[in-house]
């Protein structure tokens, strides 16, 4: 997970620098706009399935232990699954309003 993150954050500075380097009258470089925006959204969507999964393992593991609290585990797994999946949500509304 650590690698991964690493990677993600190397990946965006290294794509804001190229971005920034490019002058005005050549084309479109590949680190703006829609692109950025695409890549971005990969990451949020990436990191949205990695929380859930490990949101829905846990909830899973607390049932199995707790039988007699699972609608509690289950309904704030829920709750928590949709705040990690405003998450992206948020990403995607910022990748439309770049393009």
């Amino acid at each position: 997970m650590k690698k991964f993150l690493v990677t993600a954050f190397l990946f965006t500075v290294a794509a804001f620098a190229f971005a920034q380097g490019a002058p005005a009258a050549a084309p479109k470089s590949l680190f703006e706009g829609q692109f950025l925006a695409h890549v971005a959204l990969a990451i949020a969507a990436a990191g949205c399935g990695l929380g859930q999964g490990k949101a829905v393992v846990a909830a899973c593991e607390g049932i199995a232990r707790n039988p007699q609290a699972a609608g509690n585990i289950r309904t704030t797994m829920i709750i928590g699954l949709a705040l990690i999946e405003a998450l992206v949500i948020y990403v995607l509304v910022a990748a439309f309003a770049i393009k």
